[in-house]
């Protein structure tokens, strides 16, 4: 696959979901590593560039091409070398991530449990399947997370391995919270306060959850947390196409359109984070990127510096 054919995957969404993305992003940085023959920096600083600008939003696009792009060498084919073997190390730790979170987000999920699900997560999926692999009888409300109706892949997912979901539109989670034990939802994006930046609406379903008393619980890898908001940097919030939302006729019309794909959650509303190295509460968030990302010490200059092809 060459590499705007990839990127544009990314930009409409073909392919999508934060690990789903990050993992895709790192093959497709391997592959064409592979095809490069001259000019390596240039050529690879020149498809980060690609791939980063599709969806500014998902930190974990940044953090995996961050991660390859601090491969080493002299000449090309060292360079190359170590950018395939930073592939293929993301690619491993996404994978082996999402397994780990699935046990032990399964252990905070009692028998018996309804939970409702916002949006598409691979990650929060995981959770829930392992919750019904080890015999717990668990049912699934799950939004239909408008515009993009990605709640009707989570529903399918679900169903599809003999877990009982309910579907229901995103407007209905206050009507039906007082029925629910616990919500999980995936992550676009934490920062550095232990904030959640996901799809749009997962701050409203949080809002109905803390009214109700009701545990919100968030699965997140830890490539999910943004060194940049570590100096202060704020989450670009993308915003989408106005066709997603609004038939062409109130468009002739000259009807405005705002169509924000991510809302944020404030770290208040959140219970716990489960990632690969366990369940936190938000205010680690800090820590983890410190330590886990490996920015222990980095000053605000070397991270730009380390970054320049994503201002």
């Amino acid at each position: 696959m060459d590499l705007l054919t990839a990127a544009e995957k990314i930009r409409s969404m073909e392919i999508r979901g934060a690990s789903r993305i990050a993992k895709f992003a790192a093959e497709v940085m391997k592959e064409h590593a592979l095809k490069v023959r001259e000019n390596f920096d240039e050529e690879m600083l020149r498809a980060s560039q690609i791939l980063l600008n599709t969806r500014p939003t998902a930190v974990s696009l940044f953090n995996a091409i961050n991660y390859i792009m601090r491969y080493r060498g002299e000449s090309i084919e060292e360079k190359r070398e170590s950018l395939v073997n930073r592939a293929e190390e993301f690619i491993s730790w996404v994978e082996s991530a999402q397994r780990r979170i699935a046990e032990i987000g399964e252990k905070r999920i009692k028998d018996g449990s309804k939970i409702l699900t916002h949006c598409n997560s691979s990650t929060a999926i995981a959770v829930i399947k392992k919750v019904h692999e080890v015999g717990k009888r668990i049912e699934v409300f799950a939004t239909e997370s408008r515009p993009r109706w990605q709640g009707h892949i989570t529903a399918k997912q679900l169903r599809e391995v003999g877990i009982e979901v309910t579907l229901i539109v995103d407007s209905a989670v206050r009507h039906v919270i007082s029925e629910v034990d616990c919500v999980l939802v995936g992550a676009d994006t934490i920062t550095a306060n232990g904030a959640l930046v996901n799809k749009i609406g997962t701050s409203q379903v949080a809002l109905c959850a803390k009214e109700a008393r009701v545990p919100f619980m968030v699965a997140a890898e830890t490539f999910k947390f943004s060194p940049k908001t570590l100096f202060g940097d704020l989450v670009q919030i993308e915003e989408r196409s106005a066709e997603e939302v609004a038939p062409k006729e109130l468009l002739e019309l000259g009807v405005k359109v705002r169509n924000p794909a991510f809302d944020v959650t404030p770290r208040s509303y959140i219970d716990v984070i489960i990632t690969e190295i366990g369940a936190i509460p938000p205010e680690m968030a800090y820590f983890v990127i410190k330590e886990r990302l490996g920015y222990t010490g980095i000053t605000e200059e070397e991270l730009r510096i380390d970054t320049r092809h994503y201002d």
